[in-house]
């Protein structure tokens, strides 16, 4: 059956059928298939880009950009063009998210800096921070102030403390790094 059946099949049986007036003509876009299910997808996202904008966010292209969950944004955030948000994701005032980033239920702080192609999750991240590009934050990855995790760094299950960089090349797992820090190219760290 198609939704519009059901309309012959009350109207048959004898129950009231009203009209229902949508504001715009996407409310009543019907879905039969993969193809009509990605085209209201896009008006869901469209809707939730605009949104963001007028919140004051800059959102560099509407149409790249998926929110799949709970995005809340501070004030001046700047998201780049083909990021994807999931689960519930806070985003810190002047926050700057680079393209093609994935971000899943995390807490970004003021100021943090997520430079292309990065993936974060279950994560939390300090004020100033910089992350990427190419790096990925797994869960109970937690970041203080002033951090810096760079290009082609993964860390799961640690802290790092304030002022300490991961600059390329490293997997933090299941440690502590204490502040100022300065983890050198090739380091591992993990409990297995």
């Amino acid at each position: 059956y198609y939704l519009t059946d059901v309309i012959g099949l009350a109207v048959a049986e004898g129950v009231p059928v009203q009209t229902v007036s949508v504001q715009h003509a996407e409310d009543a876009l019907g879905v039969n298939d993969k193809a009509q299910l990605a085209i209201v997808e896009r008006v869901l996202q469209r809707r939730r880009a605009e949104a963001l904008m007028r919140g004051g966010v800059t959102v560099v292209d509407p149409a790249r950009l998926d929110v799949r969950g709970e995005l809340i944004c501070g004030r001046d955030v700047f998201i780049d063009v083909n990021c994807v948000f999931e689960g519930r994701v806070i985003l810190g005032d002047g926050v700057r998210i680079g393209a093609q980033s994935v971000v899943r239920d995390c807490e970004l702080a003021a100021g943090v800096d997520v430079r292309p192609f990065s993936h974060l999750e279950g994560s939390r991240v300090g004020a100033a921070a910089r992350i990427g590009p190419y790096a990925r934050l797994r869960p109970g990855a937690d970041l203080a102030p002033d951090t810096h995790v760079g290009n082609f760094v993964e860390i799961k299950q640690a802290r790092v403390g304030r002022g300490s960089k991961i600059n390329h090349l490293s997997y933090i797992g299941d440690a502590e790094v204490g502040c100022n820090v300065n983890v050198g190219a090739g380091t591992i760290t993990c409990n297995y």
